[in-house]
């Protein structure tokens, strides 16, 4: 950079650029002239700034190894740079810059700002995976975040976009939630993407109804109108079930015309209404909307391909051509065009055209279209023994591809309508999104290969060379970006104006040559004294320096604060044998009471991922016919049933509900009803197969047999078997609650003829120090089963270890994979568009194993016990008729609670429910045990001296606020708080509004965004800070004494693992 170069900045510039940052990104648009003067002064400091990075790169190639450098370039200009130039919409290099800054900053996940602008970045470049994953961690590290209504927003769209509709649905409530003030979107614009999940979802009816409710509002711009009622058009043309075909075809064509009116320069809604003008024969009427859609948006492939349908029914081939050239030249993938240019081809006896289009139409998207596939095969058998085509034979209708590809598109095609009705396209649909551009492709594949460097492609300036080693001298440019990195001021409401860059010259700062800057005032802010908290620090030194630094901490972790986000870990190296992918099933075998209750028994569970305990139940004298089916029913045969209806198949298979695709998603329908129609339908099913087992001369009638043999349903079999077996429907009866002592008792006093550490409650095991029931887990639940009944793959709520015994009389199949492995499960789920979290899966074996993860897969007799160890990955599927039983339990071990608190912390990341409050039992822990386990302690100690900080950190900022606050206290067995909008745990001080005649528990930061001030707000403590501060203070780390003086004193101490 020349020495002479000089940045002329006022103190009121320095200001204006330092509230720059990702949140003005959709409020402050550089590119309009209304902020002309503010795009003018950030075009100033990019520029200076880019020269002073090219002056450092610059000196770093003449400087001699081991020389001292003169300046030394903070990593916190690289993300500055990337501010500015997302909020200029340059965002290759906005890219560019969050990425030095993300290779330079080891604590990178702490800026919230950072984050956010990387995950904007990426959203733009359609690369839903990593914008997903910086938009989640912009949140989680920062939960009062200003802009999380739009975070929620974009991570709705990208869910629904991805078809995961379940988590979808739970950011567009989010989105909602949040106060709209601080969003580029309006309440009505949420409403609508909400109204399109419905209609996504396949919900039509719902749909309809939000739409025209939308319809409805006063305030709705016309923009947003068109948009509703093109939806609302198509909807009624396309969905058979909203009425009679004639009142929806006159309820289309009037909500597509006023889409046309409410937007005349789009051509979306001309095309739509083309098509329904063609589906009802109105020939004229559709070419007249077709082309004015192209006189609107000339690039629509969809439109051109119509036009060439209707070109086609007409009779007019050549016409039709060039309208299908078109369509095919603007989207080189349009599945429709191409396989209708193909039979336009055929028609006109020109097979091996034919075959060229219909092989493009295969590859964009329909190679699973069974009619496309015999089309391919008839056309390549003919093919194979027709002669080549000769010069001299007979003039062709048509041009072929080739020429076709070349031929200039009259001007007058446009303009001449076809004679008669066409048939209906079968065309894309238009809610799809649209494809990439080979730019946009290009750049994807960078950001998934090399997230953490830069591509040649990006590096469009100098600017992005590598800051190494130096002295701690600040740069010129370190001073400009002083002001930017000391403070991050909250964003203001008010757009920042431009008058501040007409200050006067008296208070003008000249950044350039080699001269210090001139000191300004800095801005008026209190920052905190700096505060290292630690797990030795008592209770006092904690509580007094939450005082000096009042507020709750901005994001805090139960992990404690040097602990970054958890993320799922990669597959371990070294890759596997084939023979350790495929590891056996760690079975035991339990010959007496003696046994059972053997220390080396729950040793030898503890060291496997999972396990099988057989002869437990036998040894025990367990009577398990109290949970067979006929005693169900003659207890209680009106208890309500969860049922699960599934598709029929082998165990090791997965197919699509036509039978012709492997896939791991996982259909099944939820509905309910008894104990007593339940077992009805699984003594029918079994009668049923006796009968087709005389049918089929089979003389395998065993009560505990296999309903489907292996050969049944493998892929030996013909295409043709495995869909009408995929076609056959099961009822699975799931989620039977047991908990009611009152209805169960002969059940769960049985059940205390186990051993302790399988128990359902015991002292020893964390779930039962919860306080209160959380169904499933810590109380049992029942699964009544026909063959195939399957539950799919997962880990378990907080990854609890879990038991499972099988009543009988038929088998289970267990798949299991062990918990370092369950990143590589996930990245695999990912791949075949499913959620890990929300989604229903069943994997491939196969894949797994091709993949370097093991696959346990064992068979569970009648009376067999599996025990699943903490954070396995498993899947079950029921062989035969047969009843489970299954709890969950924790055992007091270093291991289990780091795993269940490093899943809590990840379910936030995820924003899933962590249905184990994992705050609310460690402090009932710390009271009821005493910890040996150094390990266990600190993991303890570290989540009780966060909590115990943002506890009274909360405190604080709402007594600054003037909230009230009252001790509630709890009541025997009340169950844990959750926040009602982000469904996080909420310990001790429960914010609490009412809300639709009801209270509503909400956490600082969603109270907050509903409200700065807390207005309407109280806070209801649950516990004296005195008895909490009591309790930490009493948790210390024990000294095991004697086994003897333990058993003596009869207290449950943990151990360690």
């Amino acid at each position: 950079m020349d020495e002479k170069e000089e940045l002329h900045l006022t103190s009121q510039e320095l200001q204006v650029l330092s509230e720059l940052d990702s949140r003005q990104f959709g409020f402050l648009k550089l590119r309009g002239t209304e902020h002309g003067r503010t795009r003018a002064l950030v075009l100033k400091a990019v520029k200076y700034l880019e020269g002073m990075l090219v002056q450092v790169k610059e000196e770093e190639r003449a400087c001699s190894p081991g020389a001292r450098r003169d300046i030394c370039i903070d990593p916190k200009t690289y993300c500055k740079l990337g501010h500015f130039h997302l909020l200029l919409e340059d965002y290759a290099k906005a890219m560019s810059a969050y990425q030095k800054f993300y290779a330079l900053e080891p604590d990178n996940w702490k800026d919230p700002l950072f984050l956010y602008g990387l995950g904007l970045c990426y959203y733009h470049y359609n690369a839903f995976e990593w914008a997903t994953k910086a938009l989640q961690m912009a949140l989680y590290v920062s939960p009062g975040f200003t802009r999380a209504a739009d975070a929620h927003l974009r991570l709705a769209l990208m869910f629904k976009a991805r078809r995961h509709w379940t988590i979808a649905a739970v950011h567009f409530r989010r989105a909602r939630l949040a106060p709209h003030q601080d969003a580029t979107f309006t309440r009505l614009e949420l409403s609508f993407h909400a109204a399109h999940l419905l209609e996504a979802r396949g919900l039509r009816k719902a749909a309809r109804d939000a739409y025209e409710r939308l319809l409805k509002e006063p305030q709705l711009s016309s923009t947003l109108k068109a948009d509703v009622c093109r939806q609302l058009g198509w909807l009624y043309h396309r969905c058979v079930s909203l009425g009679e075909p004639a009142a929806r075809a006159r309820a289309a064509i009037w909500c597509l015309q006023r889409a046309v009116a409410a937007e005349p320069e789009s051509g979306a809604g001309l095309y739509l209404l083309g098509r329904c003008f063609a589906a009802q024969g109105k020939v004229h009427d559709a070419f007249i909307a077709y082309r004015n859609s192209v006189e609107k948006s000339e690039g629509n492939a969809d439109t051109w391909c119509s036009i060439g349908v209707l070109y086609q029914q007409q009779n007019q081939p050549m016409d039709a051509l060039q309208a299908y050239i078109c369509a095919v030249q603007l989207d080189k993938g349009h599945s429709a065009a191409w396989t209708n240019l193909g039979s336009l081809y055929e028609s006109c006896q020109m097979p091996r055209d034919a075959f060229a289009c219909y092989t493009n139409g295969g590859a964009a998207a329909t190679a699973s279209h069974s009619a496309l596939r015999q089309r391919l095969a008839f056309l390549r058998a003919h093919l194979a023994h027709a002669p080549m085509p000769s010069v001299t034979g007979k003039r062709r209708q048509l041009p072929s591809i080739e020429e076709a590809w070349n031929l200039p598109i009259s001007a007058e095609m446009s303009s001449r309508a076809p004679k008669s009705a066409p048939p209906p396209y079968p065309g894309k649909r238009p809610e799809e999104p649209p494809p990439l551009t080979q730019h946009q492709l290009q750049t994807l594949q960078f950001l998934q290969k090399n997230s953490n460097n830069l591509s040649p492609q990006q590096q469009v300036t100098k600017s992005e060379g590598s800051a190494t080693g130096g002295d701690n001298a600040e740069s010129l440019a370190e001073d400009l970006l002083k002001r930017f990195s000391d403070t991050q001021p909250e964003v203001k409401k008010e757009p920042i104006s431009d008058s501040s860059s007409n200050a006067g010259s008296s208070g003008e700062t000249v950044l350039g040559g080699r001269q210090p800057v001139v000191k300004l005032e800095p801005l008026k802010t209190d920052p905190l004294k700096p505060v290292s908290f630690h797990i030795g620090m008592n209770s006092k030194q904690i509580l007094e320096s939450c005082k000096e630094n009042a507020g709750p901490p901005t994001a805090w972790s139960v992990l404690g604060d040097g602990c970054g986000p958890p993320e799922p870990p990669p597959v371990p190296p070294p890759r596997l044998s084939p023979e350790q992918l495929a590891p056996p099933a760690p079975f035991v075998y339990v010959e007496s009471k003696r046994d059972a209750f053997s220390p080396q028994l729950q040793d030898f569970c503890l060291k496997h991922p999972i396990a099988v305990v057989r002869g437990l139940t036998a040894a025990l004298k367990l009577d398990l016919g109290l949970f067979s089916t006929k005693t169900l029913v003659e207890a209680w045969p009106d208890h309500a049933v969860e049922v699960r209806t599934q598709l029929m198949q082998s165990a090791d298979e997965n197919w699509d509900p036509t039978g012709r695709r492997r896939v791991w998603a996982c259909a099944s329908h939820r509905s309910h009803t008894t104990v007593r129609k339940y077992a009805q339908y699984q003594a029918g099913s079994f009668q049923e197969s006796l009968r087709e087992e005389r049918e089929r001369g089979g003389a395998n009638t065993a009560t505990g047999g296999g309903a489907l043999s292996d050969s049944d349903g493998r892929e030996s079999g013909s295409g043709p078997v495995k869909r009408r077996r995929a076609a056959r429907m099961l009822r699975f009866g799931t989620n039977v609650d047991l908990s009611d002592e009152r209805k169960w008792r002969p059940q769960l006093t049985e059940l205390q003829k186990l051993p302790a550490f399988a128990r359902v409650a015991s002292a020893a095991n964390m779930l039962s120090h919860v306080g209160h029931v959380i169904l499933g887990m810590n109380t049992v639940q029942l699964y009544m089963k026909v063959p195939g009944s399957r539950t799919p793959g997962h880990q378990e709520n907080n990854n609890f270890c879990s038991i499972n015994i099988n009543i009988g009389p038929g088998d289970c199949e267990w798949f299991g994979v062990p918990d370092a492995y369950w990143g590589g499960v996930r990245d695999l789920c990912e791949r075949h568009g499913l959620s890990y979290l929300h989604g229903s899966w069943w994997p491939d074996p196969e894949e797994l194993r091709a993949h370097g993860v093991p696959v346990y897969r064992f068979t569970q007799r009648p009376g067999d016990l599996v025990w699943v160890n903490a954070g396995c990955v498993h899947w079950v599927q029921a062989t035969g008729w047969c009843n489970n039983i299954a709890w969950n339990v924790g055992p007091l071990t270093a291991r289990q609670y780091s795993l269940a608190l490093e899943r809590y912390e990840w379910n936030k990341v995820q924003n899933f429910k962590s249905i184990v409050p994992m705050v609310h039992l460690t402090w009932n822990l710390a009271r009821n045990i005493r910890v040996s386990d150094p390990r266990l302690h600190r993991a303890m100690r570290t989540c009780l001296l966060q909590t115990m900080r943002a506890a009274a950190g909360t405190l604080a900022a709402v007594r600054a606020r003037n909230v009230p606050v009252r001790f509630h206290g709890r009541a025997r067995g009340e169950a844990s708080h959750y926040c009602g909008a982000c469904e996080r745990e909420v310990w001790h001080a429960l914010l609490v509004r009412e809300h639709e005649r009801r209270h509503v528990v909400h956490c600082l930061a969603c109270a907050r965004r509903a409200a700065p001030s807390l207005a309407g707000f109280l806070c209801l403590e649950e516990h004296h800070m005195d008895e909490l501060a009591q309790v930490y203070d009493a948790f210390t780390l024990h000294r095991p004494a004697p086994a003897a003086a333990h058993a003596a004193a009869g207290v449950p101490v943990a151990v360690p693992d």
